[in-house]
C-alpha cells in the first residue's frame, strides 16, 4: 500500500510527522507522503520543517517517507506558478486540491493543475473528458479516494481514467489515525468504484511508479 497524500499538524491534520509515518508504517504501508494544505502563505515554512523531519528521520523507518505539499484553493490563474515554486522549495510530489463535490472549489482548478503536470489531481469530482485526456496525456494521475464525501465521485473517475487511458492512484487523504484504512477496505472502496482487480493492482504500480521517480 502507497498513500501520496496526507495531512500532519502543519495543516488540519492531527498528528505530528513521526507518529503519521510511524502508524502507517504498521499498517502495513510501504511509501507515504506528506501533503499538507498550502498556499502562498505558509508553503515555504511547512516544506522547510517536513523536509528537515524526513532528511533526519526517515530512513529510521521501514516505509519510503516523502515530503510534498497540497496545493489548495489556489487560484486557477496561479496555479502554473504555485507548482514551479513547490518544486523549487523541495516539494517531491505535487497535489492539487481538486474539483471535489463537497468544497467550493474554483472551476478551472482541474485543468490548470493538470496543465502545470502535478503529480497526482486529488478527488477531481466530476472531471470533464477534455481533463481526463490531458491528463493521460500529461502523465498527471487522478485520485481515488477512501475519505467520506470526496469520494462520493469516484465511480466517475474511474470509468473517465478507463475511457481515456489516465492513470489512478488509491488515497486515504489521511488527517488521523482512522483514515489509514487497511489493505481490505482499500480494495472494497476501490472495486465498488467500478475497478477491476487488475485495475486496482495497477494503481499500486502507479503510485510506486512516482515513488520512484520522486525519490531520484
Amino acid at each position: 500500500m502507497i498513500d501520496l497524500h496526507t495531512h500532519t499538524v502543519f495543516s488540519d491534520g492531527e498528528l505530528i510527522p513521526a507518529e503519521l509515518v510511524r502508524r502507517a508504517e504498521v499498517a502495513g504501508y510501504k511509501a507515504l507522503c506528506m501533503t499538507d494544505h498550502a498556499d502562498e502563505s505558509n508553503m515555504y515554512a511547512t516544506l522547510e520543517n517536513v523536509l528537515r523531519f524526513v532528511k533526519k528521520h526517515g530512513h529510521f523507518y521501514d516505509i519510503n517517507v516523502m515530503a510534498g505539499v497540497e496545493l489548495t484553493h489556489i487560484p486557477p490563474a496561479l496555479i502554473s506558478e504555485m507548482v514551479e515554486k513547490a518544486r523549487a522549495a523541495g516539494a517531491q510530489i505535487v497535489v492539487m486540491h481538486g474539483e471535489t463535490p463537497v468544497e467550493p472549489v474554483a472551476q478551472g482548478t482541474n485543468l490548470a493543475a493538470i496543465e502545470a503536470k502535478v503529480d497526482v489531481l486529488a478527488h477531481p469530482g466530476l472531471i470533464t473528458d477534455q481533463e481526463v485526456e490531458l491528463a493521460a496525456e500529461n502523465g498527471v494521475a487522478l485520485e481515488i479516494t477512501t475519505r467520506g464525501g470526496h469520494s462520493y465521485t469516484n465511480g466517475h473517475v474511474a470509468a473517465m481514467a478507463r475511457k481515456h487511458g489516465a492513470k489512478l492512484v488509491i488515497n486515504n487523504d489521511a488527517h488521523a489515525p482512522r483514515d489509514l484504512v487497511d489493505e481490505a477496505l482499500r480494495k472494497t472502496i476501490a472495486l465498488g468504484a467500478g475497478l477491476t482487480l487488475d485495475e486496482y493492482r495497477q494503481t499500486e504500480s502507479n503510485a510506486w511508479e512516482i515513488v520512484q521517480r520522486c525519490m531520484k
